[in-house]
C-alpha cells in the first residue's frame, strides 16, 4: 500500500495501523440532505487509506499523497482553519476534542484510491482520521456518533453547508445494501438487492476536473434554495425563526405548489429539485425493493437532469459525460457524483457490458474534450461495507 511505503520513507519505521473510509456514490437524493430530506446512496470498494502511529506528546503530524505540504498542530492548539487541505483533519480534531479528551497525537500518510471529486473523499479523509485518532486515544464511538462528529468538522470548523449524506453512507452502508436514509431523524433502512434483479457494478467516469465543494457554488445553491423556503413559510402565515433554521422538509409539498410561483427563478428552481427529489427517493427505495434497477436507474437519470436544470449545477465536462451515460447501451442510470462542480459521474451498469461501456465512453467524451486525454478516467467499483468501528 502506497500510504504505507510513503510512512516509512518519511519516518524510517513501520506504521502501527492503518484506517479506512470507504468513498460513497448518492444514485438518487443529492442536494436534499442538508434539508432534511431523504437520500438513498451506497460506500463503494474505494476510498481512503491513513497509515499512521501514536505520538505520545500530543502533536498531529500529516502528509497526503494527493497534496503538498506536511501539516502539523497539537491536539489542544488547533488554531483557525488555514485554507488549506488539512483543515478537514484540523476541523476533526477540533470536533471530537468537543466530545473527548484527547491526550495521544499521531503522525501518519493519507493516500486516496481514486481521483478526488465527486465521490466524497472530504467526509472519507475525515472518517478514516477519526477512526486513528480514536484508537490511538482509546475512544470508542457508536456509528451515530461518528457520523455526527464528522458532520460537525465539516459544516461549523471548514464552512461547508453539507447534510449528512456522505457521512452516513460512508458508515452504514453495506455490501449489496441500498442504503435508505431519512436525514430528518437519522432512521435508515438497508435494502438487500433481491435475487431477481439483474446484475450490477458501479462505475464511475472521472472527468479530469478536481474541485472543491468550499469554493464552488454548493453553499451558494445551499442558501438559495434556503431562501425560497423561508419565502414559502412568510406567503403561508406560517412560523419561522431564524434563516439557517429554515428547512424544506418542514413545508409541505402542497405549500410550494401553491407559492411557488411567488418565488424568484432562482429560488423556484432550487426548491422544484428538492421536492421533486424527495419523490424520486421513495420511489426508488420502492423499485430497489422490487429489484427493478432499470425503474431506479430511470429515477437516477431524473435526478441528474433536474441537477443539471433545476439546482444548476454541473461543469460542461460533467454534462457531456451525462449525456453520453444517457445515450450508452448497458447503463441502467447515473448522474453527477457529489455537488455537481466538477468531478466525476457515476453509474449502476450491466458488469457484462462494461468493458464496451468504458470504451465507448471515453471516446465520445474524448471527442468533445481532446484536453482531457490523460486527466479522464474510468474505474469499475463495486458497493460495499462502510467504516467498521
Amino acid at each position: 500500500m502506497r500510504c504505507e511505503e510513503k510512512f516509512h520513507e518519511i519516518y524510517d519505521r513501520d506504521a502501527d495501523g492503518i484506517s479506512f473510509s470507504p468513498y460513497r456514490i448518492c444514485p438518487i437524493g443529492a442536494h436534499s440532505d442538508h434539508n432534511l430530506g431523504e437520500i438513498t446512496g451506497f460506500a463503494i470498494d474505494k476510498g481512503i487509506h491513513i497509515a499512521y502511529r501514536p505520538k505520545q506528546n500530543g502533536v498531529i503530524e500529516m502528509s497526503s499523497l494527493q497534496f503538498p505540504k506536511r501539516a502539523q498542530w497539537h491536539i489542544r492548539e488547533i488554531g483557525e482553519k488555514t485554507g488549506d487541505w488539512a483543515d478537514y483533519l484540523r476541523g476533526a480534531t477540533w470536533a471530537l476534542e468537543k466530545e473527548h479528551s484527547l491526550f495521544v497525537g499521531i503522525c501518519g500518510v493519507i493516500d486516496g484510491s481514486l481521483p478526488i471529486g465527486g465521490l466524497s473523499s472530504s467526509a472519507a479523509v475525515i472518517l478514516a482520521y477519526l477512526d486513528a485518532l480514536c484508537k490511538v486515544n482509546q475512544i470508542s464511538l457508536t456509528a451515530q456518533e461518528l457520523i455526527d462528529i464528522a458532520f460537525d468538522a465539516e459544516k461549523n470548523y471548514v464552512g461547508v453547508n453539507v447534510g449528512t449524506l456522505d457521512q452516513s453512507c460512508e458508515v452504514l452502508s453495506r455490501k449489496d445494501h441500498l442504503l435508505y436514509l431519512d436525514c430528518k431523524d437519522n432512521h435508515y433502512e438497508l435494502i438487500p438487492a433481491p435475487e431477481n434483479m439483474k446484475p450490477y457494478k458501479i462505475a464511475v467516469f472521472f472527468s479530469g476536473l478536481e474541485h472543491s465543494l468550499a469554493g464552488s457554488k454548493y453553499n451558494m445553491r445551499v442558501d438559495e434554495l434556503r431562501a425560497g423556503v423561508y419565502a414559502l413559510q412568510a406567503f403561508a402565515g406560517m412560523d419561522y425563526g431564524k434563516f439557517h433554521e429554515a428547512n424544506a422538509r418542514d413545508v409541505s409539498f402542497e405549500v410550494y405548489e401553491e407559492y411557488k410561483e411567488k418565488l424568484p427563478l432562482p429560488w423556484r428552481r432550487r426548491c422544484e429539485h428538492w421536492y421533486t427529489e424527495f419523490k424520486r427517493v421513495e420511489a426508488g427505495a420502492e423499485a430497489w425493493r422490487r429489484g427493478d434497477i432499470e425503474e431506479y436507474g430511470r429515477l437516477s437519470f431524473e435526478s441528474g437532469w433536474s441537477s443539471i436544470h433545476n439546482w444548476e449545477s454541473g461543469a460542461p465536462e460533467q454534462i457531456r459525460l451525462y449525456e453520453i451515460m444517457r445515450e450508452t447501451d448497458g447503463i441502467y442510470g447515473g448522474r453527477f457524483s457529489g455537488a455537481g462542480f466538477k468531478g466525476c459521474c457515476m453509474a449502476l451498469i450491466d458488469p457484462n457490458k462494461a468493458e464496451t461501456i468504458a470504451g465507448e465512453v471515453e471516446r465520445k467524451y474524448l471527442a468533445a474534450f481532446p484536453e482531457m486525454k490523460g486527466k479522464y478516467s474510468f474505474h469499475l467499483c463495486e458497493s460495499a461495507d462502510g467504516v467498521k468501528l
